[in-house]
């Protein structure tokens, strides 16, 4: 039996990330086009009954990370999510997935921004298969209580990794 995996042909595992990937903002110093890149994934446990994916930067100083992306109620049967899914209307995202706000405040995915010289950041994608169909959210709701509630209904997750920097 295979093991649940996730992979993204943007960039491999623990590899850098291209500028595409970088979040757009004069405030952060960044210009990239802040595009969320295509996700793959197969081999979820058999009672998957839908995903949520998260985007953590553990290294961003702030004490406690930084939250760049947070989906939930993908639907069990998704494979993968296209390049530019993160658009903050989610048209891109299947049928019935929701985003709730980043540690950016906004809709969808925000891409990396880590302080100019500062050390290579991780950006674990992680996706998480769900012993429920759906999470009792709405897109008001904060993303530390999805987190909770994806974490709650977790039967598994796997991650791949990103890093970037700006020098």
């Amino acid at each position: 039996m295979a093991d649940f995996r996730l992979w993204s042909d943007d960039f491999p595992n623990n590899g850098f990330m291209p500028k595409a990937h970088e979040y757009h903002d004069k405030a952060f110093g960044v210009d990239g086009e802040n595009v969320s890149p295509a996700l793959h994934w197969d081999a979820p446990p058999p009672d998957t009954q839908s995903f949520a994916l998260t985007v953590h930067d553990p290294d961003a100083p702030t004490g406690s990370g930084f939250w760049h992306w947070v989906v939930v109620n993908i639907p069990a049967d998704a494979r993968s999510l296209p390049s530019g899914a993160g658009k903050a209307d989610g048209s891109l995202l299947p049928q019935g997935a929701l985003q709730v706000r980043n540690d950016y405040g906004t809709a969808g995915f925000g891409g990396a921004a880590p302080p100019r010289g500062d050390k290579t950041h991780r950006y674990i994608f992680r996706l998480h298969a769900l012993k429920v169909p759906h999470l009792p959210i709405d897109a008001e709701t904060t993303n530390a209580v999805a987190r909770f509630m994806t974490h709650l209904n977790e039967l598994d997750s796997t991650t791949h990794t990103g890093l970037y920097e700006l020098k």
